[in-house]
């Protein structure tokens, strides 16, 4: 009899050969997916401890960014109603839910379908029943609807944290890093929209270039966009290591830095990702429908960390004190404290701005 026909017949499977976990490389595994001591921080919390020492983010996870400035300035109360309009890991959100309880209501949106229900099962899990905490898959631009939705007229405190998350960047499957290989796709709600890698096999070089000035700042635009649309004529980007090393190249070339070259190429990154999320036109949108929102005396907080956004923002802010909306706006930026930066590098560039509703 043949080794293999020895179970025809028997009714039993054939054993399957146990397989060995992938061994926990070091203290800090480079690839995101053998990271598990990091995506499970209670049962290993003396190496989750040693990560956060350090300054970084646990594989997974995200840190809330101005949390204690941004709760003196919102000063949940039990009883409001409260809007998180980037819910993200919900670090914001889990703060604001126990300070204003009981009584009070928190509606979560966010418009990623990932990360959105790891974020609602975890607020879940913490006692934040249906009847206090409500979320919506959808991008900041579609407040009035979830709110009407829910027979509200408005709400008492909004926040928007207009920061990608960490769960997001550190993940190479979502095609946010160019530190390791992945799609180049850069859609926060990856089931809607092109990725960036479909937007550069159809733009042109004109267009590029205005991407990369107006979404990034990029002193580079010029060589960066003529680079990319040349070579695209015969290679596809469809990675994010290939796209990062055409740009790392053509900046060599000029005899540019390797530090400049690596700056560009997140400033390219980051214009993209703008691009293929409308990330300014659901901002605008989101700050025009702002006012409607906000109950008479309610308090907004907006988190921003790029140029263009801060601009948006503080130019809204300004109007609308200036037509009588807004009683009170910020007059200076807020920015997370220097022990806030230490701990959290990924707070540096992050811009604080408050109003209040008339």
């Amino acid at each position: 009899m043949k080794p293999e026909e020895s179970n025809a017949g028997s009714g039993t499977e054939p054993a399957v050969p146990h397989k060995r976990r992938v061994r926990y490389s070091g203290k800090n595994p480079r690839h995101f997916a053998l990271k598990y001591k990091e995506h499970n921080p209670a049962l290993y919390p003396r190496d989750a401890e040693k990560i956060l020492s350090s300054g970084k983010t646990l594989a997974g996870s995200h840190r809330p960014i101005c949390l204690k400035e941004i709760l003196e300035i919102l000063d949940p109360r039990p009883g409001i109603i409260a809007v998180d309009a980037t819910l993200g890991y919900g670090g914001h959100a889990q703060e604001i839910l126990g300070a204003i309880m009981p009584g009070g209501k928190l509606l979560g949106m966010d418009v990623d379908p990932i990360e959105l229900p790891k974020t609602e099962n975890r607020l879940r899990n913490l006692g934040f029943s249906s009847d206090v905490f409500v979320t919506r898959k959808s991008n900041f631009a579609g407040l009035p609807r979830f709110l009407a939705a829910e027979n509200l007229s408005g709400a008492d405190i909004i926040l928007a944290d207009l920061g990608i998350s960490s769960m997001q960047i550190d993940n190479p499957e979502r095609g946010f890093t160019f530190k390791f290989e992945g799609p180049l796709d850069l859609r926060m709600n990856p089931t809607r929209g092109i990725p960036a890698s479909l937007l550069l096999e159809k733009i042109t070089q004109t267009e590029l270039e205005a991407i990369l000035s107006e979404n990034s700042d990029e002193p580079h635009a010029s060589i960066i966009s003529q680079s990319i649309c040349e070579a695209g004529k015969s290679t596809r980007f469809s990675t994010t290591k290939s796209l990062a090393s055409l740009i790392k190249k053509s900046l060599l070339s000029i005899r540019k830095s390797e530090d400049d070259a690596n700056a560009a190429i997140r400033r390219t990154f980051q214009a993209l990702r703008i691009a293929v999320n409308d990330e300014f036109g659901a901002l605008e949108t989101f700050l025009r429908n702002l006012p409607l929102c906000l109950k008479p005396g309610g308090c907004v907080a907006i988190l921003t960390f790029h140029s263009g956004e801060d601009r948006r923002v503080k130019k809204a802010f300004a109007l609308g004190e200036r037509d009588g909306t807004y009683t009170q706006i910020s007059r200076e930026i807020i920015r997370a404290s220097p022990e806030e930066v230490r701990e959290n590098p990924r707070a540096s560039s992050a811009k604080l701005r408050w109003a209040r509703r008339a």
